[in-house]
């Protein structure tokens, strides 16, 4: 089907610059199985940049057109999940359109369609892109090294498609053909190769989906695989259709010349087919095929190669048991290894076509897996249900939640988490298993994640997780162990800081209220030199508990202790949730500390940091009060109104100013644009080492603290 490639953003920011390569005969093929197109609106509800961030835009009057009717949310679904799932990825309302961005995304091809009110989904009306066994289906390509293969190439050198009309037990039926480029019909008989589809697969997934051809046009130009015709077929290639093939194109004939392959319940069929006729096919590929025994033929195959994804894939298993089905029955089989990073999708079996296709019709030396594929270890077994706490973390970075039985009557469960390219949330599915709703993500790199369960549009506790967050009382928490994740683990018991209380009153609101301090191992109250103080401010919605349920300051802090790098110091999280901010701190909180803790009262000793709202009030005492804290931290906040401010006086009683944001996912981003520009303008020192990968969230606030704490109190 027609390739849709997103080469960046236009010269227009916002628009969308698209190039469609579509050859001859794939014009031919979408008259055929494909409704006419409709026009395109003016401005396209999806931009991907050069960077690899996919950017939505739909605008309201828009998306109500195409419901039919008011519309509340608006979901992208697609392969943006770990492993290529489909997941949900919500949009958020700002102004006249919902909006929301993902990436930096892999290179490769996604698919999505658009879903209002959680239940009516849309074909986004501004992509021009297709799927045929799937209307509401959109796709967008996003060019890279990684995927060259799976890029269009120039118009005019590529093969052709076609669609071949057979009759098969009465009725009439059709296949689609790729013939490489210059096939003229005459000459050199081509060897065949069948591409099963499986359940819920149809013969045009593999152009739409799978971009068989854009693969076969590109080993094709590179000579990687011999000239073959190769033939994408709805179920089994049975012998109807290889008789068509025969009597249409100038093929060989004999299992010499004659591959099966298949995904999924067509990748069980391609076996079947070759191992119970072993005289038809010499060749034989299943990827993702759910096969778990073997009626070994009398001879073994030139070539029968395993292909399976990770614990995702329900074929892993099913591999697992066809291996020693094979061994048993001394049947010859190559294994391309386990795929780390897809489950049972087209990501994968993209990859799959991609080895396979060159082991075919010739003698190759490289029998062994693709590189960075693993082993077989034995099947995966979630433990048993109701088995608590929740969720079950496996080798590798794998989670499997399960919910309790009081789910039971639900229609939909999913898990909202953070573990979105950069880690924006998305939502996965779970299936139901039973009286439960179960399902296993992965792989995840080592990190500290959150998450909640959405029930029919609710937001859940997970109740069998006993981690919680007090802001957040639907928010669960876990945490994949790693070099990648060690300053946000515990350290050993007894060697790090406490962790401890500090309740006063404020005036500002007339009440008492609570901040938490860290003071670090060996902390002296009586030590002659008093220790530096570093307030740290949480967010808006938050409140003095997030920085160490949710940023893991205390973790941060302690193995940054340990570890040589953080100077002693007492560290301050209390609550910024008032109307004045800086009579707050300076009048209740900073007083309280200095009454209780061993803190000096010297600006050159403190340190004021915060994250969005938080960041914002640090700005706040900053241009009020100029000098009063020496080091002062900014996590993803706007400066502000610039009216008034005195330069020289932040410039002579700062000795550290230092900026933080996320990448284009952070929604501050372009206010903090803006907040350079300002600062630039008045002459502000400051340092800003970049844009912290990640969306506007504790992913990038743990990364922003790990940063600061160190830098704190050197100079």
């Amino acid at each position: 089907m027609p390739s849709l490639l997103y080469h960046g953003r236009s010269r227009h920011p916002g628009v969308l610059r698209i190039t469609a390569a579509i050859t001859a005969g794939l014009i031919a093929i979408a008259a055929a199985v494909l409704a006419p197109r409709p026009a395109l609106a003016a401005t396209p509800w999806l931009d991907v940049s050069d960077d690899r961030y996919a950017s939505f835009t739909v605008p309201v009057s828009e998306v109500e057109a195409e419901a039919g009717g008011s519309v509340s949310q608006v979901l992208i679904e697609g392969n943006f999940g770990p492993s290529f799932t489909w997941a949900q990825f919500g949009l958020t309302l700002r102004g006249q359109a919902f909006t929301g961005v993902l990436g930096p995304l892999p290179p490769g091809l996604y698919t999505y369609q658009v879903t209002v009110n959680g239940t009516k989904g849309l074909k986004d009306p501004t992509n021009g892109t297709r799927v045929a066994s799937k209307p509401l289906w959109s796709t967008f390509f996003v060019p890279g090294d990684e995927a060259a293969l799976l890029a269009d190439v120039p118009e005019g050198q590529g093969g052709n498609v076609e669609t071949l009309a057979y009759g098969s037990g009465g009725e009439q039926r059709s296949a689609l053909v790729w013939t490489p480029r210059g096939y003229t019909g005459k000459g050199k008989k081509l060897p065949v190769l069948y591409l099963n589809s499986g359940n819920g697969i149809a013969a045009s997934d593999w152009l739409d989906l799978g971009r068989a051809k854009q693969i076969l046009d590109n080993l094709s130009a590179r000579k990687a695989i011999e000239p073959m015709v190769v033939v994408f077929s709805d179920g089994e290639a049975g012998k109807e259709l290889r008789t068509a093939v025969a009597d249409r194109y100038n093929v060989h004939g004999g299992p010499a010349h004659q591959a099966i392959a298949g995904a999924g319940e067509g990748g069980s069929q391609a076996l079947r087919a070759a191992l119970g006729h072993p005289a038809e096919y010499d060749y034989a590929g299943s990827f993702s095929g759910l096969l778990t025994e073997a009626n070994g033929p009398a001879r073994n195959l030139k070539l029968l190669r395993l292909y399976t994804g990770n614990v995702t894939d329900p074929a892993y298993n099913a591999t697992v048991k066809l291996t020693k089905a094979l061994d048993r029955a001394r049947v010859k089989y190559e294994f391309d290894g386990v795929n780390p990073d897809a489950g049972a999708n087209w990501n994968a079996w993209q990859e799959n076509l991609i080895d396979f296709l060159p082991r075919l019709f010739r003698n190759v030396r490289d029998h062994g897996p693709s590189k960075g594929h693993g082993k077989l270890k034995g099947e995966f077994t979630p433990p048993p249900p109701g088995t608590t706490p929740t969720p079950f973390l496996s080798d590798d970075g794998f989670v499997t939640f399960e919910t309790t039985t009081e789910f039971a009557n639900a229609q939909q469960v999913t898990v909202w988490a953070n573990w979105a390219p950069g880690g924006s949330w998305l939502r996965v599915p779970l299936a139901k298993a039973g009286d439960r709703w179960r399902g296993t993500v992965g792989p995840l790199e080592p990190w500290f994640y959150h998450y909640r369960l959405i029930v029919d549009g609710t937001a859940v506790k997970d109740t069998s997780n006993p981690t919680k967050v007090t802001s957040e009382p639907t928010w669960s928490t876990f945490l994949i162990e790693g070099e990648r994740s060690r300053l946000l683990t515990d350290v050993p018991e007894g060697k790090g800081g406490k962790v401890e209380e500090l309740t006063y009153h404020s005036n500002v609101v007339n009440q008492e209220r609570t901040s938490l301090v860290w003071t670090p191992p060996g902390y002296d109250p009586d030590r002659a030199e008093p220790y530096p103080v570093f307030f740290l401010q949480h967010g808006g919605g938050q409140s003095y508990t997030d920085w160490t349920e949710m940023g893991r300051a205390k973790q941060i802090l302690d193995h940054h202790f340990l570890d040589g790098n953080l100077v002693p110091m007492v560290v301050v999280m209390s609550n910024g949730n008032v109307p004045d901010f800086n009579a707050e701190l300076l009048e209740n909180v900073v007083p309280a500390v200095q009454a209780r803790y061993n803190v000096s009262d010297d600006p050159s000793q403190q340190a004021l940091a915060g994250l969005s709202m938080g960041g914002g009030q640090t700005y706040g005492v900053l241009k009020a009060h100029p000098g009063r804290f020496a080091y002062i931290g900014v996590f993803s906040a706007g400066f502000g109104s610039a009216e008034g401010v005195d330069a020289e006086a932040i410039n002579r009683g700062t000795k550290m100013l230092r900026l933080y944001i996320g990448d284009q996912t952070d929604f501050v981003y372009p206010s903090f644009q803006d907040t350079l520009a300002t600062l630039d303008r008045l002459g502000i020192r400051y340092e800003f080492d970049g844009v912290t990968p990640g969306p506007h969230g504790w992913d990038v606030w743990q990364k922003n603290l790990i940063d600061l704490a160190p830098r704190l109190f050197k100079r």
